[in-house]
């Protein structure tokens, strides 16, 4: 693939690591390295004006590709996002949200992906979903009477100027299978206006298995349908991960297949094939290792930042070989840090997974990219 000299950050910093290598005699090192950077990745626009995003998004979308693959853009500001953590940041209000929407779809040429705010489902400030459960999510300065409607409204608006585009395809955050249950994910995505996008995003920046994601997307379009147009507004009622399941114990995720296969694909009112479902794409781009399991005597092992020993997964394709699944796509940039990961320990305190302190969030972390080239799975190809 040939890379133009107008290079995202993450290809130079690659680049940069690759030439470091080389220099060194690591020569094997170095071409993997090289080969990380020539694979497709999604670029993140997470700030300014609208203006300037519009300059952003304009220069990623009509960027020299050398792929058949159309750019994967995600957007990734809204107010409390993260809910105020490690990415912390983002727009100041509604109105200062929509506006930065709309530079982002002006500055859109041809076609383009767009992910929209990844975890902005999963952390919804001052929501109680369909479980009943209250979310954990309360920052300061989020009002509690309404933050939550707020969060809806932005991406519901950001879907209807995304999708107005005629070669923009939308996909809003649908967790993964080892956070939201498959009822909770459908109730937020539909609130959100999953039903007029192109669907939802599995895996942004986690490591759970592709096979996993497959299944769990698969039930959550399912619950989608379940609860919009067979029993309206019992999302609740939908089989997940969790229950008839075991999430831990992938024998058991036959039973909430025979839920489905019960309630859904055989009832009377059920889907008459994959164009009535909610379709998904999964980030593949941590996960060729799965999940960290932690063996680390911490107050909080946050297996969701920087871990070790993990790798990338299936490189970016159309062809999944599931009819749900529209791609799999790097939507993390392998390399970049999730942020200042203490496991608990406090501020500065040195990773005990890595015996250092990372880098802040979305900075080049190359320790953890020479670590994601050499456990790929599938090895990368060089």
């Amino acid at each position: 693939m040939g890379l133009s000299d107008d290079r995202p950050s993450h290809v130079q910093e690659a680049l940069d690591q690759a030439a470091r290598l080389e220099a060194s005699g690591d020569h094997a090192s170095a071409e993997a390295m090289r080969a990380l950077a020539s694979t497709p990745q999604a670029e993140w626009m997470t700030s300014g004006t609208p203006g300037q995003v519009r300059q952003q998004v304009r220069r990623a979308t009509e960027r020299e590709r050398g792929t058949d693959l159309p750019p994967v853009l995600v957007a990734y500001n809204l107010p409390f996002r993260d809910c105020s953590q490690y990415s912390s940041g983002g727009s100041s209000g509604v109105a200062e949200y929509k506006a930065w929407i709309d530079g982002f779809a002006e500055g859109i040429r041809g076609e383009a992906v767009v992910v929209l705010e990844p975890d902005s489902l999963g952390l919804i400030p001052w929501y109680t979903g369909a479980s009943g459960e209250p979310d954990a999510c309360r920052p300061a300065g989020a009002d509690p009477a309404t933050a939550a409607a707020d969060r809806f409204e932005m991406l519901s608006y950001a879907v209807d100027a995304l999708t107005a585009l005629p070669d923009t395809r939308v996909y809003l955050d649908g967790t993964h299978s080892g956070w939201l249950a498959v009822g909770d994910a459908a109730e937020r995505l539909v609130r959100a206006g999953v039903e007029r996008a192109d669907g939802f995003a599995l895996n942004v920046s986690n490591f759970e298995t592709t096979e996993k994601q497959l299944a769990y997307g698969t039930w959550v379009s399912k619950c989608i349908h379940f609860g919009t147009r067979m029993d309206p507004g019992n999302f609740a009622g939908c089989g997940s991960q969790y229950h008839p399941a075991s999430a831990d114990d992938v024998s058991t995720w036959g039973r909430t297949d025979a839920w489905y296969a019960e309630h859904v694909d055989d009832a009377a009112n059920g889907p008459a094939g994959p164009r009535d479902l909610a379709h998904f794409v999964v980030d593949t781009s941590r996960n060729g290792q799965g999940p960290w399991t932690p063996e680390l005597s911490s107050p909080d092992p946050q297996p969701w930042c920087n871990p070790p020993g993990r790798g990338l997964g299936r490189p970016p394709s159309t062809e999944t070989g599931h009819e749900l699944a529209d791609a799999f796509l790097w939507i993390k940039v392998p390399g970049e840090s999730d942020g200042e990961c203490d496991r608990g320990r406090g501020p500065g305190v040195p990773d005990p997974g890595w015996g250092l302190v990372p880098p802040p969030a979305g900075a080049w972390f190359p320790e953890q990219a020479l670590d994601l080239v050499e456990n790929a799975d599938p090895p990368l190809r060089r």
